[in-house]
């Protein structure tokens, strides 16, 4: 798999732009739903809603 890096910006509303190829390689279509966290060390996370409510039934985390 080739990984792509992308730059982007915060906007002033505090949004960002994920390119499309980024959302691709991770198995993200338009519209699909994600739960967006920070990871408490300066990284944010991303990820399917449906991977992140079953991993915190399973575990109690994120």
């Amino acid at each position: 798999m080739i990984r792509e890096p992308a730059e982007t910006t915060v906007s002033e509303a505090g949004t960002v732009e994920i390119p499309l190829g980024v959302l691709a390689e991770a198995g993200l279509s338009p519209g699909a739903a994600v739960v967006v966290y920070s990871d408490g060390d300066g990284r944010i996370v991303l990820r399917r809603k449906d991977d992140a409510i079953r991993d915190l039934l399973e575990s109690g985390s994120l």
